[in-house]
């Protein structure tokens, strides 16, 4: 009789588990969604300015003598190219002091042509305002989070008013939204909870890969890019299954006020020439200085930024359960 009741009952119980299962599934990717709307700043390019290709002086030729690329002098007597051809037979019969001189113009030549090697990209910074002779230079991928109280809605009004307004497709332009958008944060030290950033090195060739990497994993954990400007294409749509319940529309005020538990947060990314290394972030003052050097890179040094922030809807709300699981590396400061 036992075993009868048990196989009757054992169909209904996989069942009701079952059921409890796809509730459970389907309430909480209702909550994830009510967290997750986004807004996304972004632009630039991984392609060198024409400035910064390398440089070769052509080879001319010159006969009985002159200042080319170097040249093959077919009789004695004529002429010297750079860098270091020097003449083995003398003109007229002398030869002590213009041998003297040779060398003289050809140390002089090798000097100066070290000094613009290092200016152009050898120097441990990378930069050069004129011309660049690595064609493949190294890049700094920098990414710098901060993680505020709700109660800071007017970082989001800023933040939309930034997107709204911003040119991201010039470097001046790409340049002001990263300065804007520190600056914004810099405002609003009292509602500074988490932190957290790095870099990591890449040459020119692989870095808009690492780029997407970091982009690609911000925006993952949005449901929907409600605001976004990339490339200056704006684009705003109402976030998806993020409209108040009916206590809410009876209640307006609910969609401006926030509980204990709510957060915003916001990613700055940076591709630039050179090497831009954030230091460890374990406190406020530390956040401080890592803003600062983010809103303070010229535009000539910046390949690609992107500014990302949750929730970006009027009425979403981020819990401290999803900045646990979302962004887990986040640390208190």
């Amino acid at each position: 009789m036992r075993k009868k009741l048990q196989q009757a009952t054992k169909p209904l119980l996989k069942s009701l588990l079952l059921l409890c299962l796809v509730i459970t599934l389907a309430f909480s990717h209702t909550d994830g969604a009510l967290a997750a709307s986004g807004g996304r700043i972004g632009g630039g390019s991984f392609r060198m300015p024409s400035s910064s290709r390398p440089y070769s002086s052509p080879r001319t030729y010159a006969p009985g003598g002159g200042y080319g690329g170097g040249y093959y002098a077919p009789y004695p007597g004529g002429g010297f190219g750079f860098p270091f051809l020097l003449p083995f037979w003398g003109i007229g019969g002398g030869f002590g002091g213009l041998f003297s001189i040779l060398i003289f113009i050809a140390i002089a030549n090798f000097l100066v042509r070290s000094f613009r090697r290092v200016a152009s990209g050898d120097s441990e910074a990378g930069y050069n305002s004129e011309v660049s002779y690595n064609s493949n230079p190294s890049v700094s991928v920098t990414r710098l989070q901060v993680g505020l109280l709700g109660s800071a809605r007017n970082l989001q009004t800023e933040l939309n008013h930034i997107a709204e307004t911003a040119d991201t497709n010039s470097p001046e332009g790409r340049a002001e939204i990263l300065q804007e958008a520190s600056l914004a944060l810099l405002r609003h030290p009292e509602y500074w909870v988490y932190a957290g950033g790095g870099s990591e090195q890449a040459r020119l060739n692989a870095a808009e890969a690492q780029f997407n990497r970091f982009s690609l994993a911000e925006r993952s954990k949005f449901t929907g890019e409600t605001l976004s400007n990339v490339n200056n294409q704006l684009k705003a749509t109402a976030p998806k299954d993020a409209l108040p319940g009916g206590g809410e529309l009876d209640n307006p005020t609910r969609l401006i006020t926030e509980g204990p538990g709510e957060y915003i947060i916001v990613t700055l990314l940076a591709a630039t020439l050179g090497k831009l290394q954030l230091g460890d972030i374990n406190s406020a003052d530390d956040l401080r200085q890592a803003l600062r050097q983010f809103g303070s890179i010229p535009g000539e040094q910046l390949l690609a930024i992107e500014v990302l922030w949750t929730p970006q809807a009027e009425g979403d709300t981020l819990t401290s359960d999803d900045v646990l699981a979302e962004y887990p590396d986040l640390k208190l400061v």
